[in-house]
């Protein structure tokens, strides 16, 4: 859609193909359906928060950033909010607010959008593109062709890798599609007997183990989630797409008391145990955790939650810090792809120009959005990335 504006707003006959049943059916699942349109960030800490290949975007970022993604939606008038994390969203908190603005302004540039129909391959003749051959056979031709078809998370919401076969088509290498930004399943089974169970101010840390020294991944504090399966919410989401496909010799790390060192959270247990020496172990950690946690830390330390707390040993103490500080988790598995907010992996950015988004293999052929090995943290960053690659596409393949 972003690609579409930009090009019709050039001046160019633009028409829009999409195989869905109506345009923009994964934006209407962002940021749980409110649409996390984007994010306020500077683009010092924007550039951070892009995992592979952040130096591809400053050309994009360049013809559309954060700022004026926002000044775009305002202008199509949509309100929007800026929420903690420096989140923006619109202020309905209505994801098809967002989808119905671009829609108008689609039919008021007056792009031809076709919906129900495929691209079945790329028109290619003498290294130039000259069109797309649609399914059921026929051809549509065009002096430029934009790939914007997504990754391959959420397939149901019709991204189904069709772009990296169109993109193979056309010579380009494509880095295997992983899923990223998904919840994390762990060997560990007692997680899900605390199913549901959000924490708030903990810290995370991952570790890849098996060389001569331990080498520490992710170190980030925030909130996280205990399912059936394992751990989600923000923290593992951003941790799973930093980690390496092979997960065999990750270890992770939790801390459930970040803000308190080793010998501070000691003495707070020394004065609640001489406090509380008459009463059942449970008590104190009724203090110090959700009351289904610490009946769960007692059970991996060991120790029984009907114990005496005058008849805890030193050593047990020590055994119920570290387990507070270090609370250990093997991960097993990435969820896959329909569990993946968005896909690691994609086209070589080394084919395509960053000043354009055109592909330096064939000619009028141009690269947009998540179909790019281009994928940043959760908060925003991802519809960014959308909607700059789109938008530098857009005006690239209309001026060409």
């Amino acid at each position: 859609m972003m690609a579409a504006l930009f090009s019709a707003r050039e001046g160019a006959a633009v028409t829009l193909i999409d195989h869905n049943e109506k345009l923009g059916k994964k934006v209407y699942i962002t940021g749980k359906g409110r649409c996390n349109v984007t994010n306020a960030a500077d683009m010092d800490r924007f550039m951070r928060c892009i995992h592979r290949n952040p130096r591809f975007m400053y050309a994009a970022f360049s013809a559309l950033d954060n700022r004026g993604v926002m000044a775009l939606m305002e202008s199509l008038g949509v309100p929007l909010k800026v929420e903690r994390g420096e989140r923006v969203f619109p202020a309905s908190d209505k994801a098809s607010d967002i989808i119905g603005a671009l829609a108008r302004e689609l039919a008021r540039l007056g792009v031809d959008v076709r919906l129900n129909t495929g691209a079945e391959a790329l028109v290619i003749e003498d290294g130039t593109c000259r069109g797309v051959l649609l399914t059921g056979g026929r051809a549509l031709e065009g002096d430029a062709v934009i790939v914007a078809t997504g990754g391959v998370s959420y397939p149901s919401t019709g991204s189904t890798g069709d772009g990296y076969r169109l993109a193979e088509q056309a010579g380009h290498a494509v880095k295997k599609p992983l899923p990223a930004l998904a919840p994390i399943e762990t060997r560990e089974s007692w997680p899900a007997n605390l199913m549901g169970l959000s924490l708030k101010n903990v810290a995370l840390t991952a570790w890849l183990t098996g060389g001569k020294k331990p080498k520490k991944l992710y170190d980030e504090q925030g909130e996280m989630l205990f399912t059936h399966f394992g751990i989600s919410g923000p923290l593992v989401l951003t941790l799973s797409s930093l980690l390496p496909e092979d997960l065999s010799a990750v270890k992770l790390s939790i801390d459930l008391k970040p803000a308190l060192d080793e010998q501070t959270l000691d003495a707070r247990l020394l004065r609640d145990f001489r406090a509380m020496a008459r009463k059942q172990l449970i008590s104190v950690m009724d203090g110090l955790a959700p009351h289904s946690l610490a009946e769960q830390l007692l059970k991996l330390a060991g120790l029984s939650p009907a114990m005496p707390v005058n008849a805890v040993t030193a050593g047990q103490r020590r055994a119920i810090l570290d387990i507070l500080k270090r609370l250990p988790l093997t991960p097993r598995k990435l969820r896959d792809f329909n569990e993946a907010i968005v896909t690691r992996g994609g086209v070589d950015v080394k084919g395509i120009n960053p000043s354009t988004m055109e592909s330096k293999l064939v000619r009028g052929l141009y690269f947009a959005g998540e179909v790019l090995d281009v994928d940043a943290q959760t908060g925003g960053f991802n519809l960014q990335i959308a909607w700059s690659t789109g938008a530098l596409a857009g005006m690239s393949a209309a001026q060409a």
